[in-house]
């Protein structure tokens, strides 16, 4: 992966240190890095996946450094899956290779399109809601591709709108990063108590003033896909 220029990679670091809402203050810095692996495999093989990124979850969250990991299994799509991994520090991702590429190799008779992972940095990272049954969540993933020129500009628009989205009702996780090497694209990781309330928040006003607001700096379509976890 390419680096940010030392001033960017700075910021990200006094982002990262920063008390989200929905934070207890005194609690642990978020994770330092984060990552997306998005593949396909063949439709009929999809029970199969499943199966393999269910041991897969069970054994990466014993490794040292792993903050999070969730697999999941793309709504109305059966053979698209992503993997949702944070880590404390470099250092832990890197140790954690090896253990990618087995998994990769475990798939590869059944690749559709092979593993395409994504490293980055917190924008917006808060705790958790309360209460909430993140295994049984209806989860979401959104790229956000904007012209470099504006990436400022939205990277505020984007705070605010995550710090909005965390008051709504359902809402289980709501947070941001932005692409390492590439500060012009962002990625919304949210999780909802249920479809209806992922519906509810689409059509609220503060998210259909942050879709209008965005739109002039927007180099890409906006890439929304919803998921649910791999049991």
């Amino acid at each position: 992966m390419r680096v940010f220029a030392a001033a960017l990679a700075c910021g990200a670091v006094v982002m990262a240190a920063q008390i989200e809402p929905g934070r207890a203050q005194g609690a642990a810095a978020p994770p330092a890095v984060y990552v997306v692996t998005y593949f396909e495999v063949a439709a009929p093989d999809a029970a199969k996946v499943d199966d393999l990124l269910h041991k897969f979850a069970v054994a990466t969250r014993k490794e040292n450094g792993n903050a999070e990991v969730t697999a999941l299994h793309q709504v109305g799509r059966s053979g698209h899956f992503a993997i949702v991994e944070a880590w404390q520090d470099k250092a832990a991702y890197d140790a954690h290779a090896a253990a990618m590429k087995a998994l990769g190799d475990s798939l590869k008779p059944l690749f559709a399109s092979p593993f395409d992972a994504r490293q980055f940095l917190p924008l917006s990272i808060a705790a958790p809601a309360s209460g909430g049954n993140p295994g049984q969540a209806m989860y979401v993933l959104t790229h956000v591709d904007v012209f470099p020129a504006g990436k400022e500009e939205v990277a505020g628009l984007v705070k605010a709108h995550v710090e909005d989205s965390r008051k709504d009702k359902g809402v289980e996780r709501f947070d941001a990063v932005v692409w390492d090497g590439h500060p012009n694209h962002f990625h919304l990781i949210e999780a909802w108590t249920d479809h209806i309330a992922q519906e509810a928040h689409a059509a609220a006003e503060h998210t259909r003033q942050f879709r209008a607001k965005l739109v002039p700096f927007e180099g890409a379509l906006y890439d929304e896909r919803l998921y649910e976890v791999v049991p």
